[in-house]
This record gives structure tokens, sequence and C-alpha cells, in this order.
């Protein structure tokens, strides 16, 4: 956190600098360009909701998110059509969050076991945007975004941890590739912005779990432990565009 919130502070303080030659050069100079290019960094907070989460045969129908803070950073090239702006970017995510149930919710009169459900997730992501400005005046702007994003999961820095279970040795595949929809807000002033912005996860981010029992003596893979669960991401960036 220490290193990105170091980032943020070069990102403003090159921003500035950036934008003091901007305003005092020529009225044609200060002209709005065809494309620009930003850079950009934030936080996220990843919420997962669970649709279906069924342990061997009892399906459990309460569960409960815990929100973590995650960090992402992207490169973003944007082109203007007065009001009107087509943005891609090309993004590395890193998002964490968890899911927590009691086990024995469905036994009457039972005690609490609490079992966890923890996500870390690294991506990198490519959404593209169509945006309109409509507060665009001097050096002060506010404009909506809305568009898909493909999200693709680096599985070698990415895991799951599950406690609080029976089963041992819990192992759960994630899909390689994510879609979803975005849909936020941005500010700017000169060259300096920030954005708020929520992403809808539509599919099931898992693939399959996976755990191994003993069964008359022997060793035996088992894919009863099922949870559908659609990633929905809250993010906030702060960044400079050129």
């Amino acid at each position: 956190m220490k290193r990105l919130c170091i980032c943020l502070f070069a990102m403003i303080l090159l921003g500035m600098a950036y934008g003091h030659a901007q305003n005092s050069g020529t009225p044609s100079a200060r002209k709005e360009s065809k494309l620009n290019v930003g850079i950009k960094g934030g936080f996220n907070s990843s919420m997962y909701f669970t649709s279906h989460l069924q342990v061997v045969n009892e399906v459990m129908t309460t569960t409960e998110n815990r929100y973590k803070v995650g960090y992402w950073g992207a490169l973003f090239f944007r082109y203007n059509m007065g009001k009107h702006f087509i943005q891609p970017e090309i993004t590395y995510n890193i998002s964490r969050g968890s899911i927590t149930f009691n086990r024995n919710q469905n036994i009457a009169e039972a005690d609490i076991a609490t079992a966890e459900v923890n996500t870390t997730m690294h991506s990198f992501d490519l959404p593209v945007f169509y945006g309109y400005s409509f507060i665009k005046r001097d050096v002060y702007g506010m404009a909506f975004f809305v568009g898909p994003k493909i999200s693709y999961l680096w599985s070698k820095h990415s895991n799951e941890t599950f406690s609080g279970f029976e089963q041992q040795g819990i192992s759960e595949e994630l899909k390689p590739l994510l879609f979803s929809a975005v849909a936020g807000l941005g500010v700017n002033i000169a060259n300096i912005f920030f954005d708020f912005r929520y992403e809808v996860g539509l599919q099931n981010i898992s693939k399959s779990i996976s755990y191994e029992t003993i069964e008359n003596n022997q060793a035996v893979v088992r894919n009863d432990l099922i949870i559908n669960r659609h990633r929905n991401v809250l993010s906030f960036s702060l960044g400079v565009m050129f």
C-alpha cells in the first residue's frame, strides 16, 4: 500500500507539472487532442455474491460477504469525439474477498461452525468504455462511462483458502477468462482525474472444487462441494492524462 500511495502522489505531481506547462502555452496549444494517453492506479473492494453453495448434500442458503482491499493500475488510451470518447485500458488487478457461512445452519439447535473461503485473484484486464462528458468547461470535466471487460486470471499468483470445513485438502480451479460489465463516473481538473466504477461479474468464477477422502481403504477424489459465485467490484482510481 505504501508503494501505491507513493506512485499516486508522483502521478499527481507529474500531472500538475504537465498541466501547468499546457496552460502556460498559447490558445492553440491548449486545444484538445484527438488521442490522449494516461496512467492511473487505485484501490478496489471485491464482493463475491453466492448464488449456490453446497457442501456434500447440504445446500447453504445463508452466506456473508467480507470485503477486503485490493489494488490495481492501468495504462489507457482515450479517443475524443467532442463530448463523447472511446477508452480502452490495459489493467493489472489484485482483488481480494471472502465469504463465510455457518456449516451447521441446516441442523436445528446445533452450535455455530463457521467456514470461510478466502479468494485472492491476480488478473490482466482489458475493458473498453464508451464515455460521455456531460460537464466539459475550461479545465473542469465530469463524465459517465460504461462498457464490457474481459479478464485473464494469472493462476500462478491467485489462490483460494478453505477454513472451517470438515473436508481436507480442498482445491479449487477458477475459470481463466472472466467477463463483466462496468459503469462509472469520472471527474477531472485539467489533466488530473479520479473516477469511481462498479463492475458486475457476468459468470460464475469457479470451474471446479475437489478434495480427497478415504473410501474402502482407497483415496477417492470427490466433487460434491460447489460454490457458484460472481465477483462484483467497487473501485476508485486517481490518474493523469497526457
